[in-house]
């Protein structure tokens, strides 16, 4: 029977492709006694018909692809140019199934001579019709196949795109983050530099190590949350020198969680947000405490402060950058497995991210 094959033209035989089909052939011969067996012969006789079935449909099936492939490869073929090889093959796979009968039972059959007899053109007309629907049974499963294979190189190339596009729109939300944060400090700098140039060169100083610490990690798609600290400890280490005895901070982070991996700078937007609203507007300063922790199944990340909290409104105009830059960060990275609130806290205000 034919195993029509649509993928591209390869060099080498297709052997395991062919044992394959060799055993839809050999179920779809079992079919063909059944039937020959229990519809046409009153249920007499199953043996020799499986062993004529099994012998003629091979046969032809070997022939037909054997034909197939030493003239088209694995191409997909013309009908019309195959239909001449279709026929060559049915009747030469009931002539060397009919041999292999006589061969296998020990007994004289004159194959042509029983052609041109009323059981051998039944045979043959049989044979047709099996061959034909073996055809169309083989076809309609490469076409399905390669229907599937198109289907999941054009979803390959759609998840492609849009891994590209969530890049960009990962990149250009990153890429706000660092200027915000740099023309900030510089901002500070420049107005220390003329009332205290001692405490405008310690932070420069700082500043010079933060932004080494940050050199390898700004750009990267991923970062550990002991990575992240580092920044964080540089970054918060830069503004206690602007702002001296007013601000103090505490990182709290888990020894088993210091691998977890998160997006790069994404708790220093909380952390630019608590000191600009809620501590430095504050006229005794306050405190920052940044934690990490395992809680409900996944991880928490809070960025606490001591400040003039929410109901105070904020402490100095702002753009809202780093809080929308995050959630829209979150969204894009995890969707509905993540979530961020801003809360009142008994004392200042808390930032509190989860990652399920």
């Amino acid at each position: 029977m034919l195993a029509m094959q649509i993928t591209p033209r390869k060099t080498s035989f297709p052997f395991r492709r062919l044992a394959i089909d060799g055993m839809y052939v050999a179920a779809f011969n079992v079919v063909c006694a059944l039937m020959v067996t229990y519809v046409f012969g009153g249920g007499r006789n199953f043996g020799p018909n499986l062993l004529v079935s099994m012998c003629i449909g091979i046969s032809t099936w070997l022939l037909v692809d054997v034909a197939r492939f030493l003239l088209w490869g694995q191409e997909k073929v013309r009908w019309l140019q195959f239909l001449p090889v279709l026929a060559l093959a049915v009747l030469g796979g009931v002539y060397l199934g009919m041999q292999e009968v006589s061969w296998l039972m020990g007994m004289e059959i004159d194959t042509l001579r029983y052609l041109r007899g009323e059981r051998g053109v039944s045979a043959l007309l049989f044979t047709v019709f099996a061959t034909g629907a073996a055809t169309l049974f083989f076809a309609g499963r490469d076409r399905l196949s390669q229907a599937r294979a198109e289907a999941a190189l054009e979803k390959a190339r759609a998840e492609a795109v849009e891994r590209q596009a969530l890049q960009a729109q990962l990149q250009r939300l990153q890429a706000q983050i660092e200027p915000h944060m740099l023309f900030n400090t510089l901002a500070n700098l420049q107005g220390l530099i003329a009332i205290d140039p001692a405490r405008a060169q310690s932070m420069l100083d700082q500043l010079i190590v933060y932004l080494r610490a940050t050199l390898s990690a700004a750009r990267a798609e991923r970062t550990t949350l002991a990575q992240e600290f580092a920044l964080l400890d540089a970054y918060l280490g830069l503004m206690s020198v602007r702002m001296g005895a007013r601000l103090s901070f505490a990182l709290d982070l888990p020894e088993d969680l210091r691998a977890t991996e998160l997006p790069p700078m994404l708790l220093q937007p909380l952390v630019e947000n608590a000191i600009a609203h809620g501590v430095e507007p504050n006229v005794a300063g306050g405190h920052i405490q940044v934690s990490a922790r395992t809680a409900e199944g996944g991880l928490e990340l809070l960025v606490s402060d001591t400040g003039r909290g929410l109901d105070a409104g904020p402490g100095k105009p702002g753009t809202g950058l780093g809080l929308a830059n995050v959630r829209e960060r979150l969204q894009a990275l995890y969707g509905g497995r993540a979530s961020f609130s801003l809360e009142a806290a008994p004392q200042g205000a808390t930032a509190r991210i989860f990652l399920s």
